[in-house]
């Protein structure tokens, strides 16, 4: 059965479009079937992955309303071999409006995905960085939610909200919903601020803070220019060891809590 993991987080530039994709990617290449779901408008996750937005034709945009079958919609990588992708592009703007006064309309992505949960181990989904109806979506369909934490200041700030969504989501649409993990991005080694950051997010979160962090790497910001996710821009580099370090272990949680 699929392990559904959302990555979301309503404030931007944290690192959560990096952290879907190349997450995915890695699980991928470590030999376990993933799907990455592409809920963001921009759609980052997707040009990434080295396919033209403004190309796509049919995106979880008609995914979610119906209009189309999962077939139509569901995109191989060219570069890694176990990797779906599920696109978006930006007429996803407008599915937050059109979605209102849907029957359901909490549950059209899980409805969407739910014949693939035994075809997929994982299956990866971006949000928008908002706690709008699609980021809703995402956690009504998930089994778990990776929150990526910037390391700067105000790191903490407003992440009430997301928490409190969370608890929401569970008591009345996901009763299965739990936070994977707390993932500290962007860090500096060099700086104080980073490391007295770090500990007060692991004083808050204790073990829900995964040992793996994400530290500040330009490889990682050039990337997606190239339309690579960082493991296949540069193999060798410390973002792309970050990333296949953080999905070894998650694939040791998901292991652990199995047994």
């Amino acid at each position: 059965m699929s392990q559904v993991i959302a990555i979301a987080n309503q404030k931007g530039g944290v690192g959560k479009t990096t952290t879907a994709s190349n997450l995915a990617v890695s699980l991928a290449v470590l030999e376990h079937r993933t799907l990455l779901v592409d809920l963001d408008p921009q759609g980052n996750c997707t040009s990434s992955l080295g396919f033209n937005t403004q190309e796509i034709k049919q995106s979880v945009y008609e995914l979610i309303l119906s209009k189309v079958s999962l077939n139509d919609v569901i995109l191989k990588s060219n570069d890694v071999p176990l990797l779906d992708l599920i696109p978006a592009n930006i007429n996803l703007v407008g599915a937050e409006i059109e979605l209102i006064n849907v029957a359901n309309r909490e549950h059209l992505l899980h409805q969407a995905l739910s014949s693939l949960s035994d075809h997929y181990e994982y299956i990866i989904i971006d949000c928008p960085p908002s706690l709008g109806l699609l980021t809703v979506n995402a956690l009504t369909a998930a089994t778990g939610v990776i929150i990526p934490l910037q390391v700067e200041y105000f790191a903490l700030e407003g992440l009430g909200l997301l928490l409190n969504t969370v608890k929401i989501i569970r008591s009345g649409l996901n009763p299965d919903l739990q936070i994977t993990g707390v993932l500290l991005t962007l860090y500096d080694s060099r700086l104080r601020l980073s490391k007295q950051v770090a500990a007060e997010v692991k004083t808050y979160f204790g073990d829900k803070v995964f040992k793996t962090i994400i530290h500040r790497n330009v490889t990682i910001a050039e990337a997606p220019s190239f339309g690579k996710p960082v493991l296949l821009h540069s193999a060798t580099s410390t973002g792309a060891l970050n990333y296949l370090a953080l999905a070894r272990e998650l694939i040791q949680l998901r292991s652990t809590h199995d047994s």
